[in-house]
């Protein structure tokens, strides 16, 4: 539990070791049957795929805004990755696991026991990532920055993520700040063997990692095709900032006479579209 830097994934861990440990807990039913509960725990990569609205929405709408200046770790790094329709396969197949009343084996074989689920494709985040990016004429930076200064800006992120709580927690509003969990997730090499998965449960990707890009993509592709683009946060910030110059100058008459400000406000007006 210490080796977490989060109350996120501290929670999970500990959820995970009651669930392991409720199973063969006998179940209370009034015909004695002497039922159990069998329980078992999935450790599914990060997940992708249509419909999943955890991290390629954020991601992409980051990239969208040109708030991903810079990548975290060196192109070395590899973490596992897995296509949702796998991870319901597994699913599937981990609740088959559970059943005590298969002819010839007395006892469920996923009892008690925990399984890592991904495409056993391990790969760099960022290039992953950028594979959607690209595709979507989206910009993910090149420019690389260390872990370490990394957890720098993640620690200060959770401060002010917790002292702007109930401002950064409406769900109309993205969540912007790279959290030092992130930092780990994306910066530090960690993958893991699904054999276990396929020997005891008999998981074994249903779609490769291939197929499920290329279904991400279209997805993807037909989602920006709805949605109207807009400019990024730069753009925003300029039109805004000259707005304010423009208004500043016509109404304040020594201010506007400031060259700076006669330049920015000259440039500001040559670059709006009639």
């Amino acid at each position: 539990m210490d080796g977490h830097v989060d109350p996120y994934g501290r929670s999970k861990a500990f959820a995970e070791q009651l669930v392991l440990k409720s199973n063969g807990r006998p179940l209370r039913n009034k015909d004695n049957s002497g039922k159990c509960l069998y329980t078992c725990a999935l450790r599914p990569a990060a997940i992708y795929g249509p419909g999943e609205e955890r991290h390629l929405p954020r991601i992409m709408t980051l990239a969208k805004w040109g708030l991903l200046p810079f990548r975290i770790g060196d192109a070395s790094v590899k973490t596992d990755w897995v296509y949702v329709d796998n991870l319901v396969l597994a699913l599937l197949l981990a609740s088959m696991g559970l059943l005590d009343d298969i002819p010839g084996r007395g006892h469920p074989v996923a009892a008690g026991q925990p399984y890592f689920i991904s495409d056993g494709n391990p790969v760099n985040s960022f290039e992953f990532l950028s594979r959607y990016s690209t595709v979507l004429d989206y910009e993910i930076s090149k420019r690389s920055l260390s872990v370490t200064h990394g957890l720098l800006l993640g620690n200060f992120f959770w401060a002010l993520y917790s002292i702007m709580y109930p401002w950064l927690n409406q769900k109309w509003l993205p969540q912007l700040l790279m959290l030092a969990a992130e930092v780990y997730k994306v910066g530090v090499t960690h993958f893991f063997s699904f054999l276990k998965a396929k020997e005891e449960l008999g998981y074994i990707p249903l779609v490769s990692p291939r197929e499920g890009m290329a279904a991400t993509i279209s997805y993807w592709q037909e989602r920006k095709r709805r949605c109207l683009d807009g400019p990024t946060i730069y753009a925003w910030l300029f039109a805004v900032v000259g707005m304010l110059l423009l208004f500043a100058a016509a109404f304040l008459p020594d201010f506007g006479s400031v060259p700076l400000v006669r330049s920015f406000g000259l440039l500001f007006f040559r670059s709006v579209p009639s």
